[in-house]
């Protein structure tokens, strides 16, 4: 989740040179993705307190992000489709969720 939190801040960074050159919505654009990132790096925290209603904001999070990059995927919208896009877009959001399941099973086992 910190490495997705980092590629939101550098998303949110690299859209603010485009607003001072007249690309007035990259603004909004690079600002909701470093609030983006911002939320993701508290919700990590969370997790790693293992705070419960953290754990379900991410499950929703990732799954929105992975049924996103599925949509990309499926309609020919000019997106990447390189093996970068695929980690990041896909590969990435499976990983937490399945790490955040195990997680959850390791979790009732220690309390059970």
């Amino acid at each position: 989740m910190v490495m997705q939190s980092m590629l939101w801040t550098i998303a949110g960074l690299s859209a603010i040179p485009f607003a001072l050159a007249g690309e007035v919505f990259m603004l909004g654009l690079g600002i909701a993705s470093l609030l983006l990132a911002l939320a993701t790096c508290l919700l990590a925290i969370g997790v790693v307190w293992r705070r419960r209603r953290a754990r379900r904001w991410v499950f929703a999070l990732e799954t929105l992000c992975l049924v996103g990059s599925l949509l990309l995927l499926l309609v020919p919208l000019g997106a990447n489709h390189g093996p970068v896009a695929l980690m990041t877009n896909l590969a990435l959001p499976i990983g937490v969720l399945l790490l955040l399941r195990k997680q959850k099973e390791a979790f009732l086992q220690k309390v059970g």
